[in-house]
């Protein structure tokens, strides 16, 4: 939710970036008017009721036709206030429909443009040369079938398109990844969590996932409930309408869930295999901050990505995310994107977003410090997105005879198990 006061003081700025999303500026302008029409109501509720109150101290003194007529002015005064609290209720409604309509304020220095138009930050390994190794590489379906690890078939038999089974070392390796994931946030001090998957409209929208994200979101209609997209949005209305203590700043949380994405709007992409699916498991890592410290842990958090992929052996890149291709809460995202072989090209695994103090105003999560209460800041990075980890590590550690080499760091998870083999011709 935008700050009103820096509205107020600088709406050059938000409209610059509106434009630079590829949204509405005119917004802000609307917002404008509704800020001071919501103050004007205000102002004029304040007055008139302050008026009924000096009059109400007035008429048990008099006597008479006075007091007659003071309470005839009383009535008249009862029904103006009562229209100018109606008028302040509509103005307060308007407001908070324009705040949620704008979307975060990017960073400056975000990359213009859409989602083509990233900026590519660094490259990490070399994706392998399979032609110099003397074979064709198998995507990552055939090799869940020859593993035994993916079940694509009866995943659409019971549960229909994008539906799929992770069996025997599938399962396993979801598990093992699950565990280094776990492993490597308690760390670095993350709190486990096993986040509800089900949660109230007030968090839904809290995180933003209810405004051009809302198309992939799953509702429950007879329980005015929703299935959640990602463990960020549990995580972040875990302290909704709560002050925190700056002294226990940064609080971090790492949320085990599964996630539900309607995949709207991707019709015909990604048909093929688990990297585009209804329902996946997923670690993310959730951060409250100070909003000074908010760009320090962007950047602590997208470190901690690159050390997790790197520990897997991935070859990947990092790209700083156009402000076209944000999400509405996001003022800046970094993603991490794996070498898929069959594919040809790096595909988005991980991501961190710096959300500034937009989602925290929308929740009502403040901070209590030296210098008052205030809202913080809260950020979020995807450590470990389950399908498409797996994707990854199936295509760039295969080997010709179909087997998998198992990345040294999950070989613990496996018993010492250096490679998952073949179970059919």
């Amino acid at each position: 939710m935008i700050d009103l006061r820096f509205l107020r003081t600088d709406p050059e700025r938000v409209r610059a970036s509106q434009r630079a999303r590829g949204e509405d500026p005119t917004l802000v302008d609307a917002l404008l008017s509704a800020d001071e029409a919501r103050r004007a109501a205000v102002s004029r509720f304040d007055t008139l009721r302050n008026e009924q109150k000096l009059l109400g101290k007035q008429i048990p003194k008099a006597a008479g036709e006075e007091k007659a007529a003071l309470l005839e002015q009383a009535k008249k005064l009862a029904e103006e206030v009562k229209a100018a609290e109606a008028e302040q209720h509509e103005a307060d409604t308007v407001l908070k429909q324009l705040q949620l309509a704008i979307s975060n304020v990017v960073i400056d220095g975000v990359p213009e443009g859409g989602e083509d138009d990233f900026v590519l930050r660094e490259t990490i390994g070399t994706p392998r040369d399979f032609a110099a190794e003397g074979f064709e590489p198998r995507d990552h379906v055939e090799l869940g079938r020859l593993l035994g690890a993916i079940d694509l078939e009866r995943g659409a038999k019971v549960g229909g398109a994008r539906q799929y089974y992770l069996t025997g070392a599938g399962a396993l390796l979801e598990i093992a990844l699950l565990n280094l994931a776990m492993a490597q946030a308690t760390k670095y001090g993350f709190i486990p969590m096993i986040t509800p998957s089900l949660v109230k409209p007030e968090a839904m929208e809290g995180t933003g996932f209810l405004g051009q994200a809302a198309e992939n979101v799953y509702r429950l209609p007879e329980d005015d409930m929703y299935l959640v997209g990602t463990s960020e949005v549990p995580l972040a209305a875990y302290h909704m309408n709560e002050i925190l203590d700056a002294a226990k700043l940064p609080l971090r949380y790492a949320g085990y869930s599964s996630c539900y994405r309607r995949e709207a709007g991707s019709y015909g992409k990604d048909t093929r295999g688990i990297i585009r699916v209804h329902q996946f498991e997923k670690v993310e890592m959730f951060s409250y901050v100070l909003p000074e410290e908010a760009e320090a842990e962007h950047l602590r958090l997208l470190e901690w990505e690159k050390e997790f992929l790197t520990a897997l052996e991935l070859p990947f890149h990092v790209i700083d995310v156009a402000a076209g291709d944000l999400g509405s809460s996001a003022a800046r995202k970094y993603d991490c994107e794996a070498w898929i072989p069959t594919q040809g090209k790096y595909r988005e695994v991980t991501s961190t977003s710096n959300c500034t103090e937009f989602q925290a105003r929308r929740l009502q999560i403040r901070v209590r410090g030296e210098d008052g209460v205030k809202p913080l800041a809260t950020l979020n990075g995807t450590l470990c997105a389950m399908p498409r980890v797996i994707v990854a590590i199936l295509e760039n550690h295969q080997n010709a005879d179909g087997s998998v080499t198992l990345p040294a760091a999950l070989r613990p998870y496996f018993g010492g198990r250096e490679k998952l083999e073949p179970v059919t011709a």
